[in-house]
C-alpha cells in the first residue's frame, strides 16, 4: 500500500491521500463530509477519463507509463489495487464483473492484434471465480484477542472492514506461510504505522505501540 502523501497530484490530491490515511485533522462533521463528496466526484470523474484515455492517448505515452511495469512494485500493486477497487465496486452493486471484463479484453486484444501483426483476430476470454470461506472475521478478532497468529490476509480483512479498531492491540503476530506473506506484513506494517520484528522464518510481530 502506497502511503506517501506527497506524491504528484494522480486521481487524489495531496490532501485527499492525507484525509484517508486519518493525517489530516478536520474538526467539524461538515468538512469530512465536503471532503469525502470531493473525493468521490474526482474518482468518478477518473473513472470516465479512461475512456477518453484509451481512445485518444498517444502510444508512446501508454508505453512510456506501462514499461515500469516491469520493475516498479509499487506500480504493479496500484494497478492491482484499481482492479480490485473496480471489482468490489461492481459487485457491492450487484453487476457482475464479467460484464465490464469481457469487453475490456476482447476490445483490447482486437486492437493489439491490429497495430501489432497487422491481423484481425478472434477473442475468447473466460473468467471463472470461485469463493470458499477459510475464517470469518469474528474468528480473526477472537485469534486476535488471544494473541494467537493470524495471516497477514486475516489482518487486512479486518483492516479494511473498518468496524475493529486495532488500538487495543500493543502486537501482533502474524504467520508467514510465503514470500508474498512477508510482502503483505511490511505493507500493513507501512499502512498501520508499526514496527516489524520476524522470530523466525514463520513469525512475524508488529509493534502497533512503537514510538
Amino acid at each position: 500500500m502506497n502511503t506517501d502523501i506527497d506524491r504528484d497530484r494522480g486521481v487524489l490530491t495531496p490532501a485527499d491521500r492525507a484525509y484517508l490515511l486519518g493525517e489530516a485533522e478536520m474538526s467539524h462533521e461538515q468538512s469530512k463530509r465536503n471532503a469525502e463528496a470531493r473525493i468521490r466526484g474526482r474518482i468518478r470523474e477518473g473513472i470516465l477519463d479512461f475512456d477518453l484515455l484509451v481512445h485518444h492517448l498517444d502510444r508512446k505515452d501508454r508505453r512510456q507509463i506501462f514499461e515500469r511495469a516491469t520493475d516498479d512494485e509499487a506500480f504493479l500493486d496500484g494497478i492491482t489495487a484499481m482492479l480490485s477497487f473496480a471489482y468490489i465496486g461492481l459487485k457491492e452493486q450487484g453487476v457482475d464483473f464479467e460484464r465490464v471484463l469481457v469487453p475490456a479484453i476482447s476490445g483490447a486484444e482486437r486492437a493489439y492484434g491490429i497495430d501489432q501483426q497487422s491481423a484481425n483476430v478472434t477473442v475468447d476470454v473466460e473468467f471463472d471465480v470461485e469463493t470458499t470461506v477459510e475464517a470469518r472475521l469474528d474468528g480473526i478478532a477472537e485469534r486476535l484477542d488471544d494473541g494467537d497468529p493470524v495471516a497477514p490476509r486475516e489482518l487486512f480483512s479486518l483492516v479494511m472492514e473498518g468496524e475493529r479498531a486495532l488500538d487495543d492491540y500493543e502486537r501482533i503476530t502474524l504467520r508467514l506461510d510465503d514470500e508474498e506473506d512477508r510482502a503483505h506484513v511490511t505493507r500493513l506494517a507501512e499502512y498501520l504505522d508499526a514496527d516489524v520484528r520476524y522470530r523466525n522464518d514463520a513469525l512475524a510481530v508488529l509493534r502497533l505501540d512503537a514510538e
